[in-house]
């Protein structure tokens, strides 16, 4: 068998010597726009921050951000900087959640990655069912958003996915598993709270708040897809932030939500939760497993096993 060789790094990368700490200084400045203000949230000194981005500025030749008496803002090369910079931070991110969740060395565990709600439905669950029936086996759980989970998969840093809708990945497997009806999310002293369901139609002259997180995307193309004509949709307003960030702006008052069953079990004060209905009845979208081929970690094989059980494939009838 041929040895594997380390993994070898050009010198121009080696070079770079960038800390990851630097580019969350980064980070932090683009997300509060003020250097002041980032160099608070950090609890670090406002030189410090400051350098740090300069530091970076000079290493890759770019300017990152325009500086202004009003603050930062990213320049066009910066915007890319930094969403590059998003996505590696969360790939070390959830390297280091797999690994501390599970131990070094551990003959038993189980990463998985999804992006629903735990607070109830067939994720939670599932989840419950295989601590109980295999307490030997370490278990550690990863939300990010769809594409990042993929190629944390690829590398190997997951065993499986749980998400809506296809994820892109060459020699990989996939199982389909639950439906999950959709919700309407609105302040309880809303008029359409009043009602026992909620129609699409329902929400012509409303603000739909979506989160650009999944499966934000999924939900929007199903409301385009029961509103064909622009003037029948509700405004759509994509926020960069959390789905219980996004519940928040529905207590202000800032427009209404649509979000899955599972998050139906998440508590909070002030809003309610209303089916979504067509002429035809509620509306679903589809829960999927994804797995590489290459995968031999047996907790995987076993847990698979478990989804079998659970969520069987219809029989085809002949």
């Amino acid at each position: 068998m041929k040895e594997k060789r380390p993994l070898a790094l050009s010198a121009q990368t080696i070079n770079l010597n960038v800390a990851f700490n630097q580019l969350q200084h980064a980070i932090a400045a683009a997300d509060y726009g003020s250097i002041r203000q980032a160099a608070e949230f950090l609890s670090i000194k406002q030189s410090t921050l400051s350098r740090s981005i300069q530091f970076l500025e000079h290493r890759f030749g770019i300017a990152i951000f325009e500086r202004s008496s009003g603050g930062v803002r990213a320049t066009p090369t910066g915007r890319q900087f930094l969403r590059m910079a998003r996505s590696m931070l969360e790939q070390l991110d959830a390297l280091t959640t797999v690994m501390r969740t599970t131990g070094r060395g551990e003959a038993g565990r189980l990463a998985v990655g999804f992006c629903t709600s735990l607070t109830a439905g067939n994720l939670r669950a599932s989840l419950l069912d295989f601590r109980q029936r295999f307490p030997q086996i370490q278990l550690a759980t990863v939300e990010r958003r769809r594409a990042h989970l993929a190629t944390a998969m690829r590398n190997g840093v997951l065993d499986v996915l749980i998400v809506i809708g296809r994820v892109s990945c060459l020699n990989a497997s996939t199982k389909p598993l639950w439906n999950e009806r959709v919700f309407a999310v609105l302040p309880a002293e809303h008029p359409l709270s009043a009602n026992e369901a909620i129609y699409w139609t329902d929400l012509r002259d409303e603000i739909i708040i979506l989160s650009q997180y999944d499966p934000g995307q999924e939900i929007e193309d199903l409301l385009v897809s029961k509103l064909v004509s622009s003037f029948d949709r509700p405004k759509i307003e994509r926020h960069d932030v959390s789905r219980g960030v996004v519940k928040s702006l529905v207590t202000m008052n800032v427009g209404l939500s649509i979000v899955l069953e599972s998050d139906v079990g998440a508590n909070f004060s002030g809003l309610v939760y209303r089916e979504l209905r067509d002429g035809t009845g509620p509306n679903v979208l589809s829960y999927s497993a994804y797995w590489q081929n290459d995968n031999e970690n047996p907790a995987l094989e076993t847990f698979l096993k478990l989804l079998s059980e659970r969520y069987p494939s219809p029989r085809l009838v002949p």
